[in-house]
């Protein structure tokens, strides 16, 4: 494992949770992943560490629990410590290879949750859809870093293109109750949904609000420009004087992506995802 790029701070995290894994896993832990922003654009301001865990056996609730209560001081809390916040999702190898639609995720932790675990709101007996992992795998199979086991492809199939476009269309429910509360998250997620879907290339969030820009009309651009700069970490987060721009924005992208999403032809074998250069 080479974390020497790394802060020393998050080194630690990364060694705190793989010891964490050993620890509770054992010889069922198959391969652990670091993937997203560390690898593909570079941490910004509010990146998580973002983690996949794949298991032989689905995880118990007595170990979910043990799990949890490591990994809460192992993980930064948002704005509140100089720690970054993890994002560690476990999957069943058997729930993902041979690959289906949709995929079912045996755990994730988040910051998100981090209220819910503290009060043990959470049901941890159950696996759930989780449709994003269409996204997660093909993104690991493209670029990540091994902190442990083997290489992602002999635990991974590859993803259909169907289901990775799928994955990322089924997004759209979510992101429209969230605007008002997540705007920068929600606006750069547009972003990389819209712009993945009209290049096949996965970029980061800085760079697709770049690629946005350049597609958006002028009123708009003003918005996306507030996101890029919060998420590089230039702005603080604030909308009140463009307000009434960001969810006209948000539904220009919606729409521009649904356009985009029923021109794909599910029979074309040739479309491919791949990493955009920049």
């Amino acid at each position: 494992m080479t974390t020497n790029t790394y802060s020393h701070e998050m080194q630690q995290q990364l060694k705190e949770s793989l010891e964490l894994l050993k620890m509770i896993l054992g010889s069922d832990l198959l391969g652990v992943y670091l993937y997203g922003s560390s690898l593909v654009g570079g941490l910004q301001k509010y990146s998580d560490i973002d983690l996949f865990v794949v298991v032989k056996r689905a995880t118990t609730p007595e170990e979910k629990t043990r799990l949890i209560a490591h990994l809460l001081p192992i993980s930064g809390i948002y704005m509140k410590s100089s720690k970054r916040s993890i994002e560690m999702t476990f999957v069943e190898k058997s729930a993902i290879n041979p690959w289906h639609y949709p995929p079912h995720c045996d755990f994730q932790y988040g910051e998100w949750l981090r209220q819910s675990f503290e009060k043990g709101m959470l049901d941890l007996g159950m696996t759930h859809e989780m449709p994003d992992l269409a996204i997660i795998v093909t993104q690991i199979l493209l670029k990540c870093q091994i902190l442990q086991g083997l290489e992602p492809e002999q635990l991974l199939a590859d993803v259909p293109y169907h289901d990775f476009t799928k994955a990322m269309h089924h997004d759209l429910n979510r992101l429209v109750t969230d605007l008002e509360h997540d705007t920068r998250n929600v606006l750069l997620t547009y972003a990389r949904i819209w712009s993945t879907l009209e290049t096949n290339a996965i970029r980061s969030k800085p760079v697709a609000a770049d690629w946005v820009m350049s597609h958006l009309p002028k009123v708009y651009q003003p918005v996306m420009k507030r996101a890029k700069s919060i998420c590089i970490g230039v702005e603080n987060e604030y909308w009140g004087d463009i307000q009434e721009l960001v969810k006209p924005c948000a539904d220009f992208m919606a729409n521009k992506i649904n356009e985009q999403f029923a021109l794909i032809n599910v029979d074309d074998l040739n479309q491919v995802i791949k990493l955009a250069e920049r």
